[in-house]
């Protein structure tokens, strides 16, 4: 099993960025995600506790469970099944308040179910992939709260624009 971490500050309040996380249609705009879906709502909130989460992601195929729901601080999920086949034990997201907005800690532990190569596919190529997957999702959450300008507009564009 490896254990695969992502983590991002985002200038936005804690409520914002766990809605926007948590609500896992808006991964569609990181490029490295191609579609999103709830396939059945929570108990307590849509994406809460026993809500089911259908991701396409350019990686693979997974169907995600949530196991746990406490908005705004954290939300724990674990993968059913998922193309190409892999063992999760975990996955999960903590959200904390610090000075600049909001800490986000994206946590998996997973490997690829694979005899023999499967410890070294997930080392060498899976772990990497799906830490970059992360950090592209927590780049799309920053730049959607925090209304960042895209890069190659000069300052008359944004001061026009504002």
């Amino acid at each position: 099993m490896e254990t695969m971490t992502a983590e991002r500050v985002i200038a936005a309040p804690i409520e914002d960025v766990f809605a926007w996380l948590t609500t896992t249609t808006n991964y569609t705009r990181s490029p490295l995600v191609v579609r999103c879906r709830l396939t059945r709502r929570g108990a307590s909130a849509p994406y809460g506790v026993g809500a089911v989460r259908s991701h396409l992601w350019m990686i693979g195929w997974l169907r995600e469970r949530i196991t746990r729901y406490e908005a705004p601080y954290t939300t724990e999920y674990v993968v059913e099944r998922s193309v190409p086949p892999s063992r999760h034990e975990f996955g999960g997201m903590t959200f904390s308040e610090v000075e600049g907005g909001t800490r986000v800690v994206w946590t998996t532990r997973a490997e690829m179910v694979m005899p023999v190569v499967g410890p070294f596919l997930t080392r060498a190529v899976v772990a990497p992939m799906i830490t970059r997957s992360f950090d592209s999702i927590l780049a799309a959450a920053d730049a959607a709260l925090t209304r960042k300008p895209r890069a190659g507009r000069n300052m008359t564009d944004q001061r026009r624009r504002a």
